[in-house]
């Protein structure tokens, strides 16, 4: 009569097994992480102060965009710049997270066509070093997703160029000489 294998080798079998599904739930954590950061490499915007100024340098991804992470009333939140867009459009599962007020209702033309969004105003918002303040936005129910349109009405109070794969944003600091 067999009684199995003896317990120090099914212990030995059950280790291996578990050693195995660590190994492969770290695989896909880091594979998952490297594929953001594919769609998002600039997850932590470098800022460099020159003078009175500002500057966040960001990299284009693979698909020719510019994504940053940065923040909006102090929560985090990946922007898409648009420099087609009229103003900053949070999708709004996003803004009622963000806990931003709906104003009156618009009407505005994105890729899915005319939708019903609603203005509303960021207190604050951040990417890099640069810091705007009540920024002028619109609640888009039409957005899929969660990143945030970095428009016109955010990207005028800079000033942007680009070269090759890289956007160069400034912000020119108020002096506070008295």
């Amino acid at each position: 009569m067999s009684a199995g294998p003896p317990p120090d080798r099914r212990l030995g079998t059950v280790m291996l097994v578990l050693a195995w599904i660590v190994g492969l739930a770290l695989a896909a954590q880091w594979f998952s992480g490297l594929e953001e950061r594919r769609r998002n490499p600039n997850q932590q915007p470098m800022s460099l102060h020159v003078g009175e100024t500002v500057e966040v340098h960001l990299e284009r991804n693979r698909h020719g965009h510019y994504l940053a992470t940065g923040q909006i009333n102090g929560q985090p939140v990946t922007f898409l710049l648009d420099t087609g867009a009229t103003f900053v459009a949070v999708p709004a599962a996003l803004a009622e997270r963000l806990q931003l007020v709906r104003g009156r209702p618009i009407m505005v033309n994105t890729a899915n066509g005319l939708t019903e969004s609603w203005s509303t105003r960021i207190d604050s918002l951040q990417l890099g070093d640069i810091q705007l303040h009540d920024v002028s936005a619109g609640i888009v129910p039409g957005i899929v997703g969660e990143d945030v349109l970095l428009g016109m009405s955010a990207l005028r109070q800079l000033d942007f160029t680009q070269r090759g794969g890289e956007m160069i944003l400034r912000q020119h600091l108020e002096s506070n000489y008295e």
